[in-house]
């Protein structure tokens, strides 16, 4: 099971046998030519692991397959078994130990990016909903994409930098002229409004990207439908997008209403606010009180808007207005 036969340099590898040692350097040929130290190497029913750090970027690696520099053939890890390397023990534990401090901290960027993205998923959902017909039957939405493709590899991509809501449809059929319509409720897609065929493009086959709008597949602004068949599914793929009330440009008829409701303050600087049909929020210095404002059902958001500003508060059901009224002295 640990044999290993790479067919490019016609040669088999025993995984099981060790060829390095701890705390001696190897390089990779191919992709990068970054330096890396074995830090500690485990063995399991597959052969040898070799635990690394990079020299240059203090990242951790594993690696399996080691081979001697001599017998170098192609892209992979190599030492030099004539002239090996080794670091002092101190100083790979101490690039053992930053580097086990930067894979920490990137890991409380992600979770704290995790977290920014559901407390703005969170305000979206209530959002979409109040302005999501019960009718509906697709969404028509405008993306902005952003070229990826490389014609040197004949790659072809692109991703989406932005999503923005122009509205709703009663019908799943692909009409240019309905997306022409929606187009002028957005600043940037408003020039799709005017009739230009080479805008329309008809891609329903395999490996397509269906009917949409717009002057490049790979570029620019494109408009296009989004069919709905399960409501609960669209809210939530649509939650991040109407997170930010800067991404839904819809007509007046169906537009969300800004939070300029009603709000009530109590004597301690409290803020009770009605955010939306269906939810409550509270602003203010709320430190001393989180734990029953928790307790309550509220939920922390750092990005709620209030007068047209960015303010911390805290979110609430509707149904828990009542309850809060009388926890602030305002029943």
């Amino acid at each position: 099971m640990s044999k290993v036969f790479l067919l490019g340099a016609n040669k088999e590898i025993d995984r099981a046998k060790q060829v390095v040692e701890v705390n001696q350097i190897i390089q990779m040929e191919g992709y990068s030519y970054d330096r890396y130290v074995v830090y500690d190497i485990r063995k399991n029913d597959w052969g040898m692991a070799y635990k690394l750090i990079n020299l240059r970027t203090k990242e951790f690696y594993t690696a399996d397959i080691i081979r001697p520099l001599n017998e170098k053939f192609g892209i992979g890890y190599y030492y030099d078994s004539e002239n090996p390397q080794f670091l002092d023990s101190f100083e790979v534990a101490i690039l053992l130990q930053e580097a086990q401090e930067q894979k920490k901290a990137e890991e409380e960027k992600v979770e704290q990016e995790k977290i920014r993205v559901e407390q703005v998923k969170e305000i979206g959902r209530i959002r979409f909903t109040e302005i999501f017909p019960e009718d509906a039957q697709a969404v028509i939405v405008a993306r902005l994409r952003e070229n990826e493709s490389d014609s040197y590899t004949d790659y072809y991509s692109y991703n989406t930098q932005r999503t923005v809501i122009l509205g709703f449809s009663k019908h799943k059929r692909d009409l240019f002229s309905e997306m022409r319509k929606h187009a002028s409720n957005f600043e940037e897609t408003a020039y799709l409004a005017e009739f230009n065929e080479d805008y329309e493009h008809r891609e329903k086959y395999s490996m397509g990207d269906g009917y949409y709008l717009g002057e490049s597949k790979y570029s620019g602004w494109i408009i296009e439908k989004v069919p709905v068949y399960n409501r609960e599914r669209t809210i939530e793929d649509f939650s991040y997008t109407a997170g930010s009330e800067d991404n839904i440009h819809i007509s007046n008829s169906g537009t969300t209403q800004k939070n300029s409701n009603r709000t009530t303050e109590n004597n301690s600087g409290c803020t009770l606010v009605e955010y939306s049909a269906k939810a409550i929020a509270v602003f203010g210095e709320t430190r001393a009180i989180k734990e029953e404002l928790k307790a309550m059902g509220g939920r922390f958001n750092s990005r709620l808007t209030f007068n047209g500003q960015k303010l911390a508060g805290w979110i609430f059901p509707k149904s828990q207005e009542q309850r809060l009224a009388y926890y602030f002295g305002l029943d």
